[in-house]
């Protein structure tokens, strides 16, 4: 399936991003943006964005470091383990903040407007991204329809850009994946998450994954897990197919 590379104007810059469509080279289904882990953008997200093309969805990766581009790239094996990655890593995710991805999200939306996907876009996201999808999903609610979390962190935070703050704002159907035991998602979150959900009369599903680690749905992390992955597909492609057609 053939990857389209994509330079899209920011207010701060030039974002690269890889635009995957489905084979057949019908019109897509929909627009789906994958909002990427710690690592970056690479073949295994490539292949996940992938799999999602061949159900009949555009699919935009965007590189949500691209400010301090060039970086990595890393391992997500070994780049939290060892100290001369772990550093430089820990830089990008704090300096790439909350704010900045909500006002990307939008020239990210424009992008795939200009490519010919218009109607209802999906989002999703992994580790970090999974915060920063359902913040999109707040901040543009008119556009993005369905959002989902698979072992995001810091949902539900004391921070002040934390997404349970916005719930209010989402119009969304909501699934959020949470690994069985995770510091980034401790169950005191999870339960603030749901009374946020609930107070806002969001539609949202919160399961959690039993035995699953952080970071278990991406092939190429350390704590992949193939049957947990494939549950994730499941209910990844269910929420989409249902919500964007």
């Amino acid at each position: 399936m053939p990857k389209q590379d994509l330079q899209i104007k920011t207010r701060d810059g030039t974002a690269r991003a890889g635009l995957f469509r489905p084979a057949n080279a019908s019109p897509p289904k929909a627009g789906i943006i994958l909002y990427m882990d710690a690592f970056g953008p690479r073949p295994a997200l490539d292949g996940m964005a992938e799999r999602l093309a061949e159900e009949g969805y555009a699919v935009l990766v965007p590189d949500l470091f691209y400010r301090n581009a060039p970086y990595g790239p890393f391992d997500a094996k070994t780049a939290f383990v060892e100290e001369r990655t772990k550093v430089p890593l820990m830089a990008l995710i704090s300096g790439t903040t909350q704010e900045m991805t909500i006002a990307d999200s939008g020239a990210f939306l424009d992008a795939l407007a200009a490519e010919g996907v218009t109607g209802p876009i999906g989002v999703v996201g992994y580790c970090m991204g999974g915060a920063r999808a359902l913040n999109a999903a707040a901040s543009y609610p008119d556009r993005i329809r369905a959002a989902a979390s698979f072992h995001g962190g810091n949902l539900a935070s004391d921070a002040a850009d934390s997404p349970h703050r916005k719930a209010g704002s989402v119009k969304a159907r909501v699934h959020v994946g949470m690994a069985g035991v995770d510091r980034s998602f401790p169950p005191e979150q999870s339960a603030r998450l749901a009374e946020a959900f609930m107070a806002a009369e969001v539609d949202y599903v919160l399961e959690n994954y039993v035995g699953m680690a952080h970071g278990w749905c991406v092939p190429d992390h350390s704590v992949y897990n193939e049957d947990g992955a494939e549950r994730h597909w499941n209910r990844l492609i269910t929420l989409f197919s249902e919500t964007l057609g």
